[in-house]
């Protein structure tokens, strides 16, 4: 990808930590663009429905991303 290049990225899921953890690593080796949201303490106390990762991913390549993540497997919304 060139610096000219724009991504958009598309909503994948939400995860338990660990889960996103180990979907980005598939993520990174299939060379999918992808950027994550982490609720911070004091929001999951505040909000309960706010847990874990939010992963975020290239959308062009969204298919094969919703392929890894299932694989991976794990909580998700």
């Amino acid at each position: 990808m060139t610096k000219q290049e724009r991504v958009s990225t598309v909503y994948l899921g939400q995860f338990t930590d660990e889960h996103a953890n180990a979907i980005a690593k598939e993520l990174e080796e299939a060379g999918i663009v992808w950027w994550y949201k982490q609720s911070g303490r004091i929001t999951r106390v505040l909000f309960a429905g706010d847990w874990g990762t939010r992963l975020f991913v290239d959308e062009k390549r969204l298919e094969e991303a919703r392929e890894i993540a299932a694989r991976v497997g794990g909580p998700r919304s």
